[in-house]
């Protein structure tokens, strides 16, 4: 679990995209990281896809994602 919040601090305030366990996907910011989860401010359009049947919108809100559900997470 520390190596996935290591990898989570080094994105901290850069573009990334996330995988989940569950197969969502999110694209946003890293604002901040602490032991449990990561906190993410989703792209300026606002659209998140996270799943086929359940678009999300989240304007400009931060979401809390657990450090335990991620898959992957990369810078783009």
């Amino acid at each position: 679990m520390s190596e996935i919040y290591y990898n989570c601090l080094r994105c901290k305030d850069r573009r990334v995209r996330i995988l989940t366990r569950d197969g969502r996907r999110y694209s946003g910011t890293v604002v901040g990281v602490d032991y449990n989860n990561v906190y993410l401010r989703p792209d300026a359009r606002g659209v998140v896809t996270t799943s086929a049947f359940y678009p999300g919108f989240y304007g400009n809100q931060i979401l809390t994602l657990s450090l335990f559900t991620l898959l992957a997470i990369a810078l783009i």
